[in-house]
């Protein structure tokens, strides 16, 4: 089966690896980017396949007109991969509200914008894939990236509630989640504009992990992920969440039995209070 892709973010990493492979794999790619001309060498490759357009995914007009390319081109789509994404460095204190709506903007109202713009076209064909690039920090709190882990944990929640809304549809729903890859992510993050020294000892470490991970050889390279993306749409038994990379399954393991301890505390605390609450009988008592 031909399958028809919209991929957001396909300048480089693991957008443009999926862009390629899914081309490779003879299906047909809108690969978009904010420079288009950063995938001429693939559009070059595959001139039947691929069709590049400018999208800068924070533009509601932009992403209203690559939806209608897709469907001008290729006849609609079947599968949308929500992939572009940006980093913002900063500790709550250090990150101001413009700074936060900007990266929320990119992170979780761009996905609810295409997906709304998407979701009449699949619902009239009774089957699509909406594929929602999430991150291992959309169940992890790193220290540093306080606005991209809200931003990532919004869009998961979002995955969820969408699965459940458009399963009568045929429409499935995936949040994929990315350990860390050998991408430009580190080196692209920006910071947020008022740093503060004293926070250098609980972020320092985090920061210094994410600007090296294009250099890290122990890393997982994009083609990892292309290829199980391309097998997520294949499978009808694959989950909503599905973790990728080497180092993905042992963080999100610890993050789960950190997660089941911590439930166990807090109900250790309530149930083994000392204290009762008085009832509040005023408070219970119907008014005229």
């Amino acid at each position: 089966m031909t399958r028809r892709w919209l991929v957001t973010g396909c300048s480089s990493g693991l957008g443009r690896a999926l862009a390629d492979a899914a081309a490779e794999a003879c299906d047909l790619v809108i690969a978009t980017a904010r420079r288009p001309a950063t995938l001429n060498d693939l559009a070059d490759r595959y001139p039947d396949r691929l069709s590049t357009v400018a999208l800068d995914v924070c533009d509601t007009d932009q992403c209203e007109a690559a939806v209608a390319h897709a469907v001008a081109r290729f006849g609609g789509v079947d599968v949308l991969v929500n992939n572009a994404g940006s980093g913002l460095f900063g500790a709550v204190e250090e990150v101001s509200d413009d700074e936060l709506r900007e990266q929320l903007e990119v992170l979780t109202v761009a996905p609810w914008r295409l997906t709304r713009l998407i979701l009449p076209l699949m619902r009239r064909q009774g089957h699509g894939h909406i594929i929602n690039v999430s991150s291992i920090a959309g169940r992890i709190g790193l220290p540093g990236l306080s606005a991209y882990v809200a931003g990532k944990y919004a869009l998961e929640g979002m995955s969820q509630a969408l699965a459940a809304e458009v399963a009568p549809f045929g429409i499935r729903v995936h949040a994929v989640e990315p350990g860390g890859f050998a991408t430009r992510y580190g080196t692209s993050l920006t910071e947020a504009a008022d740093r503060i020294p004293a926070y250098a000892q609980s972020t320092g470490d985090v920061e210094a992990g994410l600007r090296g991970m294009a250099a890290n050889p122990d890393l997982t390279h994009p083609e990892v992920f292309a290829h199980h993306v391309l097998r997520l749409v294949t499978s009808p038994t694959a989950p909503l969440r599905v973790p990728i990379g080497a180092d993905a399954y042992a963080f999100l393991e610890a993050a789960e039995a950190a997660g089941t301890a911590e439930l166990a505390a807090a109900q250790a605390f309530i149930e083994d209070s000392a204290e009762r609450p008085a009832t509040d009988t005023a408070s219970t008592t119907p008014t005229a």
